[in-house]
């Protein structure tokens, strides 16, 4: 691909939107790709570009200097982490682009700077200072060093209409690279980013775009035939669609939701699946006389909760720079608050999941401790020994009951899932 000033000249625009960090990342660029006509090469490169920026801010901005411009960042970025050549990225800002040009130079000639553990890991001072407080300097790192990947691209099949090995072999056939997931039992990992918008195994709802550690949650849940369940924070509904699948579409399986945007996007997606046992249902909060109605009636109820999303920074990588402590803080009342109205819900017997795309302890294992000590009628059960009957195993520590899984060990988001029940 020859790199062109107008190329680069886009991906600062990008840059310089996303930094303000009004929108998401994902929103920034959708909004300039419907304002500028590019070709799918371009696009691909201000892409990239961007998110290469937003992934490696610390170690740009201390290679930069003081008063970073989104051009200096975005050059920063290609030679330095991209591994263009001076000479390459010299050529396409032509002559016109002589003061850059030569900005570039005294950039590649100046010495290696010091980096602190933050810069290093390409995160802010206080998550930083988070995770050192529970994991070893070089482990903070080799996390920070996955998370700085960009993710793969996860698929799963629709057992309602295809086994994951037929699903498998068309996708080969099509002439897409992919292989079975290391652990989901119905995911595919593809190669690359194919034009999934208009795939026909996607189109009909054989395959939905889901990360192999978010369908693991499904597993632990494990619902049965006829049962009712609950998806508390049911989102868009890819854990419900999943849900429904393992339900064989029987039973009854509520998705619960305070935006009625998301639950609107639901809405096709079940109709692509053929499940006609899913019901969305908007409602106002964990207090909503909707859920109190089903006190004690519910066999199953999984809660995704809302979370700071720092597991998911392969593909979401301004969400460091988005979070704050205060917002980690309001976070963890929330969850706290929304597991607690979950977990009346539940039958005795009845198992809840509680997860979160979360690295961060207080949002994960600090919400079950602190739920478990006021609620002596649940119990803790062991996340991986449901999967291994299941035939799932997963790679963990001695002794640990929760599942936790981290892209540097387990090549997924970073995720977090305690199961209990209800004593009988």
């Amino acid at each position: 691909m020859r790199l062109t000033d107008t190329m680069i000249g886009h991906a600062a625009q990008v840059v310089r939107e996303m930094l303000k960090f009004a929108q998401p990342a994902d929103a920034v660029l959708s909004n300039f790709f419907r304002a500028n006509r590019v070709d799918s090469r371009s696009r691909a490169f201000i892409a990239e570009t961007a998110y290469t920026v937003l992934r490696r801010r610390r170690l740009l901005e201390k290679v930069v200097g003081e008063r970073p411009t989104p051009l200096h960042l975005v050059l920063a970025a290609l030679v330095k982490v991209t591994g263009l050549s001076q000479r390459q990225v010299g050529e396409a800002l032509g002559n016109d682009g002589g003061r850059e040009a030569s900005w570039l130079g005294e950039l590649k000639a100046r010495a290696e700077p010091e980096l602190t553990l933050a810069e290093q890991a390409d995160l802010p001072d206080w998550l930083a200072d988070r995770l050192l407080q529970h994991m070893a300097p070089a482990a903070v790192l080799e996390l920070s060093r996955a998370l700085n990947q960009p993710a793969p691209l996860d698929l799963r099949v629709n057992v309602m209409k295809l086994g994951r090995d037929e699903a498998l072999a068309r996708v080969l056939a099509d002439g897409i690279n992919a292989q079975p997931c290391r652990y989901a039992p119905q995911g595919i990992r593809v190669e690359g980013r194919p034009a999934l918008s208009k795939y026909p195994l996607y189109l009909d709802g054989t395959l939905e775009v889901q990360d192999e550690g978010s369908q693991l949650l499904g597993h632990l849940l494990a619902p049965k035939r006829g049962e009712m369940v609950v998806d508390f924070c049911a989102g868009a509904g890819g854990k419900t669609l999943a849900l429904g699948a393992m339900m064989r579409s029987t039973g009854r399986l509520y998705a619960f939701d305070v935006a009625e945007k998301r639950l609107a996007r639901l809405k096709p997606r079940v109709a692509r699946s053929g499940l006609s046992n899913v019901h969305p249902v908007l409602i106002a909060g964990e207090n909503d006389t909707k859920v109190k109605r089903l006190a004690g009636k519910i066999d199953r109820v999984l809660v995704d909760a809302p979370c700071s999303g720092l597991g998911t920074l392969r593909r979401n990588p301004d969400l460091k720079w988005r979070q704050t402590p205060e917002s980690v803080a309001e976070l963890t009342r929330k969850q706290a608050d929304i597991l607690g109205g979950a977990s009346r819900l539940l039958k005795p017997g009845g198992r809840l999941v509680y997860a979160t795309c979360s690295i961060l302890p207080e949002e994960n294992e600090g919400i079950i401790d602190a739920f478990l000590a006021t609620h002596p009628d649940f119990v803790r059960i062991s996340a991986n020994e449901i999967l291994a009957k299941q035939g799932i195993v997963i790679d963990c520590a001695a002794g640990e009951l929760d599942m936790k899984l981290a892209p540097n060990r387990h090549g997924t988001d970073g995720f977090y899932a305690a199961v209990l029940e209800r004593r009988k």
